[in-house]
């Protein structure tokens, strides 16, 4: 017998299983080892970010996003279904009440006439059928669908978790196209501030028409980089709408600054507990046990099936003595039927969910390799972009400190027109970098807690005296 994941409900999957030949890592390549006073993600993870508006989004898309309302419609459905299949482990009782009218024909051999026959009969019966179960192959089909039902209960899992970090980014693009908007609107009044004062020099004849035209033409696109910002501000916002499903009308979001957006330290755990944590691996484990127990079923098939049917009631021609013992009656069969020759319906039936199941089981091991590349990638991101956000920093305030200097020598009449033009751009970029630097690390966290499964059941501490 194989486990392929351990959790606090015990194994999943535990006969007849292929060995799925994991190797878990001691611990992420680009994280430090986890040690047991690390605290794990929580289950309100986007509280981390202090952001009372963005929590109020996350709740209210955890209850009316619609893509959620279809992934739990799909698991309720999943459930049905379940019992459908379990239906043939229990016997069948149904009830049978007649009443049957006839007449006889009033002609007879002789030529005769007579006033011919009626004769009635009433009758109510109850009959029972029962497979017996005997090779488990209704057993191995209830399985399956129960297996089914709770991988649609991790799928709806999945597309949550999937919303929740939609909506988590989708917020920060929204901030973040905010922040560009206003440092664009800052770089404006800056580009005009120094097109006045190289007018100025213009008028007083030390400065040309070249000089001018060049300060016009950034100017001129500062102006032009608004509307696209402003036109990816009104997408996100639109996108927010949709998450939790209202018209883009009936949604405001204030919104703010990146600023304002505390940065969350993620603990990412140890490597095996990411296989109880990720709902996409808990639903592939269990998309492949009900491949497993398909294949019992499949293989059940070979073997003869056992009928049991009964039927007993009363049936008498008088209504009054319908239910009398000399009424009664009753009937017992049993059947057996075994598969001869069905041109291989059977074997081609067995063959396919054995493949099936095998393509599972490679669908489940790439998932949790997926799994583990997800975390490291999104934790070596977050240090790459903290990295670049401190650098960023340091950039920002160089060109900041360049451009004052500049201008103050613009004013002075001492600077160098290209060396104004060339801090400007400097900075402007720059600034623009560095809000578009917190966006992304911003999204590596957020995608840290997207490949870690969200947030994390709290941890049950061992008592002491345990064995």
């Amino acid at each position: 017998m194989v486990c392929l994941v351990g959790s606090s409900a015990g194994c999943v999957l535990t006969q007849d299983l292929p060995d799925p030949a994991l190797e878990v890592p001691q611990g992420y390549k680009a994280a430090r080892l986890a040690t047991a006073t690390d605290a794990p993600p929580t289950l309100d993870w986007w509280r981390g970010f202090r952001s009372a508006e963005l929590t109020q989004l996350m709740e209210e898309a955890q209850t009316v996003n619609l893509d959620i309302a279809a992934a739990t419609a799909r698991f309720m459905q999943a459930d049905a279904q379940a019992r459908i299949a379990g239906a043939p482990l229990l016997p069948s009782l149904s009830g049978n009440g007649q009443e049957a009218y006839s007449r006889t024909s009033g002609s007879s051999a002789s030529g005769l006439t007579n006033g011919g026959r009626e004769v009635v009969n009433y009758s109510a019966s109850l009959s029972a059928s029962y497979e017996l179960d005997f090779w488990g192959k209704n057993r191995d089909a209830a399985q399956a669908a129960e297996e089914t039902a709770v991988a649609n209960r991790f799928d709806r899992d999945v597309v949550a978790l999937t919303t929740l970090t939609t909506v988590a980014n989708a917020y920060f693009q929204v901030l973040t196209s905010q922040d560009r908007i206003r440092t664009a609107q800052q770089n404006i009044a800056s580009a005009t501030r120094i097109l006045e004062a190289i007018k100025q020099r213009f008028k007083a004849g030390t400065g040309t028409d070249l000089d001018v035209a060049q300060q016009e033409g950034v100017l001129a696109n500062q102006r032009a980089s608004v509307p696209p910002l402003k036109q990816t501000l009104d997408q996100n916002v639109n996108a927010l709408a949709i998450l939790v499903a209202r018209p883009p009308e009936a949604v405001r979001v204030i919104g703010g600054s990146l600023n304002q957006i505390a940065s969350p330290r993620v603990t990412p755990g140890l490597p095996s507990e990411l296989l109880t944590q990720r709902p996409d691996i808990r639903r592939q484990e269990a998309q492949l046990a009900s491949a497993t127990a398909n294949v019992g079923n499949a293989r059940a098939q070979f073997f003869p099936s056992i009928q049991l049917t009964g039927q007993g009631g009363y049936q008498s021609s008088a209504l009054v003595s319908l239910f009398q013992p000399h009424a009664a009656f009753f009937s017992l069969v049993g059947g057996l039927t075994q598969p001869i020759f069905d041109g291989g319906k059977i074997l081609g039936n067995f063959e396919y969910t054995k493949a099936k199941q095998d393509e599972l089981l490679q669908t489940y091991r790439k998932t949790v390799v997926q799994a583990f590349a997800d975390t490291d990638t999104a934790l070596y991101a977050i240090r790459q972009t903290t990295e670049k956000l401190r650098l960023q920093r340091e950039v920002v305030a160089a060109t900041r400190r360049a451009f004052q200097l500049s201008e103050q020598q613009l004013r002075a009449g001492t600077a160098d027109i290209v060396t104004v033009l060339n801090t400007q751009l400097s900075l402007f970029q720059a600034e623009d970098s560095l809000w578009q630097a917190q966006l992304a690390r911003l999204l590596a966290i957020v995608s840290l807690y997207q490949a870690l499964g969200g947030g994390w059941e709290p941890r049950m501490e061992r008592p002491v005296n345990a064995l």
